[in-house]
C-alpha cells in the first residue's frame, strides 16, 4: 500500500513539506502558532487562545504584535502553497484543502469508509480505513511542548483512531483475513494493554489463522497482567474465547466469498438477568445525570412532561447554547417511572458527528443497531435499515419506553427511530423539525433576566453576587443570556475564588474577545457556534458573516438580497431561520418580515468576518439610502436636501420600494433606530461617501419630526468620516445639517461659523446648489438675531443662486424668507409682494407644503395689517395642509397662530384650547423656542383675563426673547 504524505502533517512530528524546498518556520513559537492552526484548520483561532497557547505562563504586552509578525513570517515561508494563512476577525485561520493535511484527510477517509460500509461495500471501507490508519506516524505533535488547549481536539482525534482501528479488524476478522487482523490488534494492544475485548479477539484471530499455541501464550499473558497488576482474573468474554481456542472451534464462514459484511461475527448472547432458571430482557437506563442547578424554563417543562405521555412524540428545538439538552433530560427523569420498561438515550450527531470524525450525522442503521444491543437483541443483527426498524419497533410494542434522540439533523434521520405503539419519544436538534406528524413543538429561546441571573447564582454562590447585583446582571446581558454561556462564565468565576463579578464583567465588555473569554475546560461557546455554522451552505454562512457587520438592531428581510446581491433570497434566509441561527421578531407596521441575530451569535458572525464581507456591508448600506432617498422625495419638505453622488445605492425588490413610497413617514419610523445605527456602521467601515449620504438622505424626515439628536449624532459621526477620506463634499454637507440643529437649538454662534466653513467649501467645489442652502442658513441666522439687513442679504443672495440654477423649489423658499424679513422689518407691502410671489409658486410647483407654509406667513400679514378674519382663513388653511401630510411640527405653529387670533377677538376659551394643543406637541417634540413662545402667549392670555397667578406661572417659563412665528422661519 502506498502511503500518502501530504503537505502539512501533524499526526507525529509537525512537518511541511514543499516541492523542492526546505521551509524553515523558525523556533519554538511560530511552529506552534502553525500547530495550532492546522488543528483547527478551515476555522478561525481567535487571538486570545493563539497567546495562550504560545505564552501559557505570562503573556507579554506585545502579544498580539507578535502574533501578526510570527503570522506573516510563516505566510511568505510557506509561499506559493495552496494553503493560505489569513487575519479573521480577532484570530487567524488557515484555510486549505483536506489532501493536504494529514489530519483533514485521515478523517475524511474514515468518514468514506463508514459511508462505503453503511452501502454494503465493506471491501472499500476496509481498504480506506488502512489508508487512513497509515498515515499517522507517532503521537500528533510530538516534536512540541503541547498545550492544554490542544488536548480537546487530540482527545477526539485519539478516539477517531481507535474507533477506525476496531473497525478494520471487524471488516478484517469479516473477511477471514485473521492474519492482517491480528497484527491491527498487536498494534492496538500495545496502547490499550487491558483491553480484555481485544486480547479475545487476538486470540480468535490467532487461532483460526492456524497459530492456536500463539493464542493460548496470549491467553496466558493477559491473565498474568490482569492478576499481578489489577488483582482480577480474566472476565467471561475472554474465558470464552479461551474455550473457543481449546475446543478448536472453526471459524464463521464469511458472508461473502470475496468481500466484507456490514457486521463482524462473533455471536454475543442477548443481555439477559437469570432470575429462578428464567431469563429476563435488560431494562436500559440510559438517561443521562439531571442538571442539579437547572434553572426556570417552567413553561417548557410544563409543555414537554405533558407531551411524554405513551404514544406522544415532542420536539424540542432552539439555537445552540439554549438548553435543549438539559430540559429533554430534565423533563425525561420527571417521567421515567411511567416507563419502567426503560429509558434510551440515543446521540444523533446531527451537528456533532460522533468520534469527533468530520462528515454526515449518524446514520439510522448505526442508530438502530446502538438501540437494539440495548435492548438486548442478539447479534447479527438484520443487515438492513428497514428490518432492524421493524425489530426495533417489534421489540418497543411490547417493552413501551422513554426514548430520548439528542441532537438530531432532522425528520429524515429521526423517522427509522419512532417506536410508536405505547413509547413516548423526545427529539431535540437545533434545526427547525416541522415534519413530524402529531408532534408537541417546544421552540427555546433565551434565558429571561431573572432566570438567568438565578441561574448564574446557582453556579457561583448567593452570597458572593449579591455583594455586585449590577456585576452580575452586566454579566447575564453580556453572556445574551444563553445558558451555555452563563454557564461557562459561572464555571469561570466558580474556579476563580478570587475574581470579584466586575473583572469578569470588565474582561466580558470587550466584545472582540468576548467568545475567546466563555471558555471553560471542556464548555466553549464558540466551539457549540462552530457545529451550526460548518453545517451552513456557502450562501447561508456568507450571509450568517455579513449579518454579524450590521448590528444589534432588527433587520428586514431585503437586507438578506443585498448581502447576496441578488433579489429573492428568502430561501437562504430560510436556511438560516431553519438552522436557530436568526431569529424572525416579528413583522413592521409596513408588514416587512424582520430579523436578528441572538446577541453571542452576532459576535460570533462579526468575529468570522473578514475582507471578503466588506462589500456586503456596502450594499447593505447603499440600499438604506436608496430607501431612505425613496422615502425622503414622498415627503412633504425636501428643500434643503443635499445627496452625495459618489454614494452607492442598491436598488430594493420593487415591494419593498412599493411599501417604502407608499407609507414614507411610517417607514421612516420603523427603521429610525436602524437607519441611525447604518450610518456609525459605514463610518466605522470607512465608508465616508456612504456614511454622509446616507445621513443627508435623513434630513427631510429628521426636521419634519424634530428628530434633532439624531439628526446631530448622525452628523458628527458623518462628518467625522469625512474629513478623515478627504471627503471636502461630506464635510461641506454635513456642517450644513450640523448648522441647522445648532440653529434650532438657539446656539447662533456656533451655527453661523458652521454655514460659512460649509458655504466656502461648496464654493470651492463649485456647488452652487450646496452653497445656496448654506447662505439660507446664514440668512436665517441673521433674523434669529434681529439683524435684518444681513438677513435679506443673504435670501437675496440665496434667490439669485437658485433663479440660476432654475431651481424653483428653492425659488419659492427664498422668496417666502424674504417675505418673513419684510414681516419683521415691518415693510407689509414688501412683505405681501415676496410672499404673493412664494404662494404662485408654490401652487405652480403643485407643492401643498410650500403653499401652507406661505400661508402662516400671510396670515401674520393679515393680523400686522389688523385684518383678523382674512388672518383666520390663511391660518385654517395652513393647518389644513400640515395635518393633510401629518406634519404636527408645522401643524402646532399654524394652532399657535389660530389660538391667538381666536383669543385677540375675545374667544379666550377655543384660543386657550388651541394654544394648549401646539404646546403639547411643542414639548413632545421637543421645540424649546416654540413652546416659550406659546407659553409667552399663554401667559398674556390669562393675565390679560385677571388670572394673574396663573399667568405667573406660564411667564416665568418663558427663557426665549423670540415673537410669535420666529421660531419656524428656518424650517423648510
Amino acid at each position: 500500500m502506498t502511503v500518502d504524505r501530504p503537505m502539512f502533517s501533524v499526526l507525529g512530528p509537525l512537518e511541511v513539506r514543499l516541492p523542492g524546498t526546505a521551509p524553515r518556520l523558525g523556533g519554538p513559537k511560530p511552529r506552534m502558532l502553525l500547530a495550532t492552526l492546522l488543528l483547527h484548520a478551515n476555522h478561525t483561532v481567535g487571538g486570545d487562545e493563539l497567546a495562550e497557547v504560545l505564552w501559557p505562563d505570562h503573556r507579554p504586552r506585545s502579544a498580539a504584535a507578535n502574533l501578526r509578525t510570527y503570522a506573516s513570517a510563516l505566510r511568505a515561508e510557506l509561499g506559493p502553497a495552496p494553503a493560505r494563512i489569513r487575519a479573521l476577525g480577532s484570530g487567524y485561520a488557515i484555510e486549505l484543502p483536506p489532501h493536504e493535511l494529514d489530519l483533514l484527510l485521515f478523517e475524511e477517509r474514515v468518514t468514506a469508509a463508514r459511508e462505503r460500509r453503511a452501502r454494503g461495500r465493506p471491501d472499500e471501507a476496509a481498504d480506506l480505513l488502512a489508508r487512513a490508519l497509515a498515515l499517522w506516524q507517532g503521537v500528533p505533535l510530538s516534536d512540541l511542548p503541547g498545550s492544554p488547549l490542544w488536548d480537546r481536539r487530540l482527545g477526539r482525534l485519539a478516539q477517531t483512531r481507535l474507533r477506525a482501528a476496531e473497525d478494520l479488524v471487524e471488516l478484517l476478522m469479516a473477511a477471514g483475513e485473521y492474519g492482517e487482523a491480528a497484527g491491527e490488534l498487536r498494534a492496538l494492544l500495545a496502547d490499550h494493554p487491558f483491553r480484555e475485548d481485544l486480547w479475545g479477539r487476538l486470540m480468535l484471530a490467532l487461532h483460526w489463522s492456524g497459530r492456536q499455541g500463539e493464542a493460548l501464550r496470549a491467553f496466558g499473558t493477559i491473565r498474568e497482567h490482569l492478576v499481578s497488576e489489577l488483582g482480577v482474573g480474566p472476565g467471561p468474554e475472554l474465558r470464552r474465547a479461551h474455550a473457543a481456542v481449546l475446543a478448536g472451534e472453526p471459524p464463521p464462514r464469511p458472508s461473502v466469498p470475496h468481500g466484507l459484511p456490514v457486521k463482524p461475527l462473533p455471536v454475543k448472547p442477548a443481555p439477559a438477568t437469570s432470575s429462578g432458571g428464567g431469563t429476563h430482557p435488560v431494562v436500559p437506563r440510559q438517561l443521562p445525570p439531571d442538571l442539579v442547578d437547572f434553572t426556570g424554563r417552567a413553561a417548557e417543562v410544563a409543555a414537554l412532561t405533558r407531551a411524554l405521555t405513551p404514544g406522544g412524540v415532542a420536539v424540542v428545538t432552539g439555537p445552540p447554547g439554549v438548553g435543549k439538552t438539559a430540559l429533554a433530560v430534565r423533563c425525561a427523569h420527571a417521567v421515567r417511572e411511567a416507563y419502567p420498561h426503560g429509558q434510551l438515550f440515543l446521540s444523533l450527531g446531527g451537528t456533532d458527528p460522533r468520534d469527533g470524525a468530520a462528515g454526515s450525522p449518524a446514520e439510522p442503521g448505526e442508530l438502530l443497531a446502538e438501540a437494539l444491543r440495548a435492548l438486548g437483541a442478539a447479534e447479527p443483527l438484520p443487515p438492513t435499515v428497514h428490518e432492524r426498524a421493524a425489530l426495533y419497533r417489534t421489540l418497543l410494542a411490547v417493552r413501551p419506553m422513554l426514548v430520548v434522540l439528542d441532537d438530531a439533523a432532522g425528520a429524515a434521520q429521526v423517522g427509522p427511530l419512532l417506536p410508536g405503539g405505547g413509547s413516548a419519544v423526545v427529539v431535540t436538534g437545533r434545526r427547525r423539525i416541522t415534519e413530524l406528524p402529531g408532534a408537541a413543538r417546544i421552540d427555546l429561546d433565551v434565558l429571561p433576566q431573572a432566570e438567568a441571573l438565578e441561574l448564574l447564582t446557582a453556579i457561583v454562590g448567593a452570597e458572593r453576587l449579591e455583594r455586585e447585583p449590577e456585576e452580575a446582571a452586566a454579566i447575564v446581558r453580556a453572556c445574551g443570556r444563553l445558558p451555555l454561556a452563563i454557564r461557562v462564565a459561572g464555571a469561570r468565576l466558580a474556579a476563580r475564588p478570587g475574581w470579584s463579578p466586575a473583572v469578569l464583567r470588565r474582561r466580558l465588555d470587550d466584545e472582540t474577545v468576548r467568545l475567546a473569554e466563555l471558555r471553560a475546560g471542556d464548555l466553549e461557546v464558540r466551539e457549540s457556534f462552530d457545529r451550526s455554522y460548518r453545517l451552513l451552505p456557502d450562501d447561508a454562512a456568507r450571509t450568517f458573516r455579513a449579518l454579524g457587520l450590521l448590528g444589534t438592531r432588527p433587520l428586514p428581510g431585503w437586507v438578506v438580497d443585498a448581502v447576496l446581491d441578488r433579489h429573492r433570497s428568502d430561501a437562504v434566509t430560510d436556511v438560516l431561520v431553519d438552522a436557530n441561527l436568526l431569529r424572525p421578531v416579528g413583522t413592521d407596521p409596513l408588514g416587512q418580515p424582520r430579523y436578528r441575530l441572538p446577541d453571542l451569535l452576532r459576535v460570533d458572525a462579526r468575529d468570522k468576518a473578514g475582507e471578503v464581507d466588506m462589500p456586503a456591508l456596502a450594499r447593505v448600506v447603499a440600499g438604506w439610502t436608496a430607501a431612505a432617498e425613496h422615502a425622503t422625495a414622498r415627503l412633504p419638505t425636501t428643500v434643503f436636501r443635499l445627496a452625495s453622488p459618489a454614494a452607492r445605492r442598491w436598488r430594493l425588490p420593487d415591494d419593498a420600494l412599493r411599501r417604502v413610497g407608499a407609507h414614507p413617514v411610517s417607514w421612516f419610523g420603523a427603521e429610525h433606530e436602524t437607519l441611525v445605527e447604518a450610518v456609525r456602521l459605514a463610518a466605522d467601515a470607512g465608508l465616508a461617501g456612504a456614511a454622509w449620504g446616507l445621513a443627508a438622505a435623513l434630513v427631510p424626515y429628521f426636521d419634519l419630526r424634530c428628530h434633532l439628536g439624531a439628526w446631530e449624532e448622525t452628523h458628527r459621526i458623518a462628518l467625522e468620516a469625512a474629513r478623515a477620506a478627504g471627503d471636502r463634499a461630506g464635510e461641506a454637507a454635513m456642517l450644513r445639517g450640523l448648522g441647522q440643529v445648532a440653529l434650532y437649538r438657539d446656539r447662533y454662534a456656533q451655527a453661523a461659523a458652521m454655514f460659512r466653513r460649509s458655504r466656502v467649501l461648496f464654493r470651492t467645489l463649485g456647488d452652487v446648489r450646496g452653497e445656496a442652502v448654506s447662505v439660507c442658513g446664514l440668512g436665517a441666522v441673521g433674523q434669529f438675531r434681529g439683524d435684518h439687513v444681513a438677513a435679506f442679504r443673504h435670501f437675496r443672495r440665496a434667490l439669485g443662486m437658485f433663479v440660476s440654477l432654475g431651481d424653483r423649489s428653492g425659488e419659492a423658499y427664498a422668496r417666502q424668507a424674504l417675505g418673513r424679513g419684510c414681516l419683521s422689518a415691518g415693510d407689509l407691502n414688501g412683505a405681501a409682494d415676496w410672499l404673493g410671489g412664494a404662494l404662485r409658486m408654490a401652487r405652480e410647483l403643485g407643492d401643498a407644503h410650500r403653499e401652507g407654509c406661505v400661508s402662516l406667513q400671510i396670515g401674520r400679514l393679515h393680523d400686522l395689517a389688523g385684518e383678523t378674519g382674512r388672518a383666520m382663513r390663511a391660518q385654517g388653511r395652513a393647518l389644513t395642509i400640515f395635518e393633510g401630510f401629518g406634519d404636527r411640527h408645522c401643524a402646532a405653529y399654524a394652532m399657535q397662530g389660530l389660538g391667538g387670533l381666536q383669543a385677540a377677538r375675545g374667544d379666550w376659551r377655543n384660543g386657550s384650547a388651541r394654544l394648549e394643543s401646539s404646546l403639547a406637541i411643542f414639548r413632545q417634540l421637543g421645540d424649546r423656542s416654540g413652546e416659550a413662545s406659546t407659553r409667552r402667549l399663554l401667559g398674556e392670555l390669562h393675565r390679560s383675563s385677571g388670572r394673574r397667578a396663573l399667568a405667573r406661572g406660564y411667564l416665568h417659563a418663558v427663557t426665549s426673547r423670540r415673537v410669535v412665528g420666529d421660531a419656524a422661519i428656518s424650517r423648510d
